[in-house]
């Protein structure tokens, strides 16, 4: 079969879903109502770290119109406990509540006034227990336990080494070292060592958390969530109620946005107990503010040791991180380790020494988040870099390229080696933001440079049906959710089989459908998921070239697929009529199979990355000294994707992660005073609106298909918010002298940093 050039993939075609979101036919879990539905209602903790004495539900029980009425101490018919790494969150409260906010009752009604009517008449009796806010208190000798026993492990076999430290409020530990950092430090020219500060931030995806769960003698649980990895709430859920898992059916509708917020199991463990308590189905949605209680990014502090020769190069990196994981683990320890293991960002270094800390506080429990940790580190690297770089009166720009991992180069024994080129995403921006024309405008510049690695190991499957008519389904569980999977995968599909986009249909996830995905999350979709729609459309392509080549005595070899027909030599066949010769009648379908599992592998985390996503990003900045405020006047994205399957959405896709970035670069925090939230609602939360968002924003894309994933793709998405924070403070610093270490850098600290300059 003679190859051909791209017809689908490669070409910015719109979404596949963009005429019903547009429109307002698309359906999300809120849309969903069953016959005899109830709706639930969460009542919270008001207190950060408080003894729960006692719960009554009896009068919230009593009231009519309520169906369940449950509290922590009651949940004994099924395992109360669930999480990723440790299983150490509840489902209601039992004994302790560890954050503002936290869920101690709940209840089921046949509406929701009847619903909010109940709460009124739950009493707890609390006892208030001295919190631990920072990261400070929580390492302080002799602070209040967050938790005082040892939780059981979770659902991962990675984190089957999780460390905690008996008798403190570290959960987690984290350490990776080559060659001897501190000889080199010792023996370096330059030496720099600061310390860099990251604040909790909330996701805000539009759709806050939402499940709709039902309970049958005959089909187990059916649960409807806004998740971004079916199969391991599944996991949970099946581990929790004693459950099989063929007998537990997680089905995703539209989800709208994620960011990471939507991994694992969040409202779902208390939908399926209230549903089975109700006996009815149940809805349990979500407000903005209940969101800003479920979960946030986990804060940092991190300090940096960097040494450098005279002549620029990087000799050595020393790293010690410590991660706000808030009240429950949630999935932090992965987020500690993985971030912690790239803690050098793009850079070859021969003397590493990395060390992390997962610290549990009584706060809103930190999750995934967009770049998975490394923006905190990276916020601290880059800006060293760029510090460095004025020290030794060198070009940030050249000191970075002349430290840059090459294409291939090993970035660790037994780990993938270095899949893109650096060197040629860092030029290309430096250009665009205008770097190269020496002028006094170049002073309000500033670049930064990241390299994150994917998830691993890591497993996708999936299915291509080849219908009678010429028509092709994708079963697939990869979410999609707003960053357009379902159309790059619908394209890679159309592109293997040579079909219209138009006749391409990718299933929504559904755990009773659609096969095995490990997550919609670390920018793996394409790579992975579409990776096995290419190998299970290759499958089909297989079968009509073979079904063709035996019915027509050639040999594949000399057919091809186009427009949906087999040529041969002398005939075309449409797929309708080589369906028909497989089985004799207008009915069957081919199938084909595709599934990506590299497995386990010597490298440090126990499997290679899949890919390595990477990402430049350059920034021009203004600031008015007499205010303080910021202002991003152009922001330069390089990305280098491989192939861009769909360089519109890919296009969509950074421009968000840049625009989401300079929230916690210039605007967000979660503020938090006496363990309360002051700010958990959009009407106190500052996120990024369109009018700050730079006048000037370009992403660029390198291709070099030289990717592992279909076509040569790489994984892209969160690779462009991860340089936005140092790029702009880099800028910040060459325009003004300043160099500001905590984030965000809101007018009142810019000013304040001015003021003390002067």
């Amino acid at each position: 079969m003679s190859a051909r050039p791209l017809r689908v993939v490669g070409r910015p075609v719109p979404r596949v879903d963009g005429l019903e979101k547009v429109t307002g036919r698309a359906r999300y879990v809120t849309d969903l109502v069953l016959p005899g539905m109830a709706h639930a209602r969460v009542m919270r903790s008001p207190y950060a770290h408080a003894r729960v004495r006692r719960v009554d539900v009896t009068r919230a029980r009593a009231l009519t119109g309520v169906l369940a009425a449950l509290s922590g101490a009651e949940l004994t018919w099924c395992e109360p406990y669930y999480g990723p790494a440790y299983r150490d969150r509840p489902v209601l409260a039992i004994d302790v509540a560890r954050y503002e906010g936290e869920p101690v009752a709940a209840v089921a009604a046949v509406d929701e006034a009847t619903a909010d009517a109940a709460l009124d008449l739950i009493e707890v009796d609390y006892e208030p227990l001295p919190p631990v806010i920072t990261l400070e208190e929580a390492l302080a000798a002799g602070a209040p336990l967050v938790h005082t026993g040892k939780p059981q492990a979770g659902i991962f076999a990675d984190l089957s080494t999780l460390r905690p430290e008996p008798g403190t409020n570290i959960c987690h530990q984290f350490h990776f070292a080559r060659g001897d950092s501190a000889g080199a430090l010792a023996s370096a020219d330059l030496v720099l060592d600061d310390t860099y500060r990251f604040p909790p931030v909330q996701h805000y995806a539009m759709e806050p958390h939402a499940a709709v769960a039902v309970w049958s003698e005959t089909d187990g649980l059916t649960i409807w969530a806004s998740s971004q990895n079916p199969y391991s709430v599944r996991v949970e859920l099946a581990k929790m109620f004693d459950v099989p898992l063929a007998r537990i059916r997680v089905v995703v509708p539209h989800l709208g946005g994620g960011f990471g917020s939507k991994t694992y199991a969040k409202l779902e463990p208390l939908a399926a107990a209230l549903a089975r308590a109700a006996g009815r189905p149940v809805r349990l949605a979500a407000s903005v503010a209940e969101a800003f209680q479920t979960v946030r990014r986990c804060a940092a502090r991190v300090h940096v040791r960097v040494g450098f020769r005279r002549d620029g190069l990087l000799v050595a990196v020393e790293c010690d991180a410590d991660y706000d994981v808030g009240a429950y683990a949630d999935i932090g320890p992965r987020v500690v380790q993985k971030a912690t293991y790239t803690a050098t960002g793009p850079y070859r270094v021969p003397h590493v020494e990395l060390a992390a800390r997962a610290v549990y506080t009584n706060t809103t429990p930190g999750g995934a988040f967009r770049g998975f940790g490394v923006p905190q580190l990276a916020w601290a690297l880059e800006s060293l870099v760029d510090a460095a770089a004025d020290r030794l009166g060198r070009d940030p720009v050249e000191l970075r390229r002349q430290n840059f991992l090459a294409h291939g180069e090993e970035f660790a024994p037994g780990d993938t080696p270095i899949d893109g080129k650096l060197e040629e995403s860092l030029s290309r921006a430096a250009e665009a933001i205008g770097w190269t024309r020496a002028s006094a405008a170049d002073r309000g510049r500033g670049v930064a440079a990241m390299l994150k690695a994917s998830v691993a190991p890591s497993v996708s499957e999936a299915i291509v049906r080849l219908h009678t008519d010429g028509s092709v389904s994708v079963l697939a569980s990869a979410v999609e959710m707003g960053q357009g999977t379902r159309t790059v995968l619908a394209q890679i599909a159309a592109e293997v089989l040579c079909v219209p986009l138009a006749r391409v249909t990718v299933v929504q996830p559904d755990t009773a459908v659609t096969p095995y995905d490990q997550t919609t999350s670390s920018s793996r979709s394409t790579t992975m998921t579409g990776r096995a729609v290419q190998v299970a459309s290759e499958d089909v392509r297989e079968q009509l070239l073979r079904i063709t080549a035996e019915a027509l005595g050639v040999a594949t070899r000399d057919l091809t697929l186009d427009e949906g027909a087999v040529v041969a030599p002398a005939r075309r066949l449409p797929y309708a009529e080589v369906l028909l010769l497989r089985f004799g009648m207008s009915g069957g379908e081919l199938i084909g199979r595709g599934v990506i599992a590299p497995g386990r592998t010597a490298a440090p985390l126990g499997g290679s990355t899949p890919f390595w996503e990477m990402a430049v990003g350059a920034a021009e900045v203004s600031v008015d000294e007499e205010t303080g405020a910021v202002r991003v006047e152009r922001y330069v994205s390089v990305a280098d994707v491989g192939r861009a399957v769909n360089p519109l959405l890919l296009e969509g896709q950074d421009e968000g992660g840049v625009v989401q970035g300079l929230g916690h670069t210039l605007l967000e925090e979660m503020l938090y005073a006496d363990g309360h939230l002051l700010n958990g609602t959009l009407l106190l939360y500052r996120v990024p609106r369109a009018d700050d968002a730079p006048p000037a924003l370009e992403c660029h894309f390198v291709e070099n298909a030289d990717g592992s994933g279909p076509f040569g793709a790489k994984g892209a998405g969160e690779g462009s918010l991860i340089p936005v924070s140092p790029a702009v403070a880099n800028a910040l610093a060459r325009l003004t002298g300043v160099r500001l270490r905590d984030l965000p850098l809101t007018p009142e600290r810019v000013w304040r940093a001015l003021r003390a300059r002067r």
